[in-house]
């Protein structure tokens, strides 16, 4: 059987995914993480663990936050289709993946996306669109227009109600 996936994408750099990711992993056992970050050149899958734990780095906050294993692919988002199934497939024997990273959830196409954004006036990067329309939890300071009717909405301040929803939907859909 497949891990569980959860992506989680946001408006734009510093809105709070990885402090939300890392909420939510303290709450799930067996489960890992990619960190995907945007490259101009070159594809590469980094599982070492010294690079991971460095200060600073979101994916120490990943492993910090119980994740059983942490993988950064790093790659074009031309090249995602070729790096992506290699990275899930070295996280496969485990319950779920949270993968972090606008273009890696618009390209996996996670069972749950969740979208983070502050105010409802703010730039969003042109990747964050899309990822908008995909989202099934959204949470914001202001919630913004444009989010799928379907969608769980969460202000920021409610963000324990948020994670909760989002644990009961991975236990939904691991039944």
């Amino acid at each position: 059987m497949a891990p569980i996936t959860v992506g989680i994408g946001g408006a734009h750099s510093g809105v709070g995914k990885t402090s939300l990711a890392s909420l939510i992993l303290k709450r799930l056992k067996g489960w890992g993480a990619i960190k995907y970050t945007n490259t101009p050149l070159y594809c590469s899958i980094i599982d070492d663990i010294e690079i991971l734990s460095e200060p600073g780095k979101d994916t120490k906050r990943l492993l910090d936050a119980g994740a059983e294993k942490v993988l950064w692919v790093q790659s074009p988002s031309s090249e995602l289709g070729d790096v992506l199934p290699r990275a899930i497939e070295i996280l496969s024997h485990l319950k779920g993946i949270m993968v972090e990273g606008n273009g890696a959830v618009e390209a996996l196409k996670p069972d749950i996306v969740i979208f983070v954004c502050g105010t409802k006036n703010e730039e969003f990067k042109k990747s964050a669109e899309n990822l908008l329309n995909m989202a099934d939890v959204v949470l914001c300071d202001e919630v913004p227009s444009g989010i799928p009717e379907v969608a769980k909405k969460f202000r920021k301040e409610d963000i324990d109600e948020c994670v909760n929803f989002v644990i009961d939907a991975v236990r939904k859909i691991s039944v």
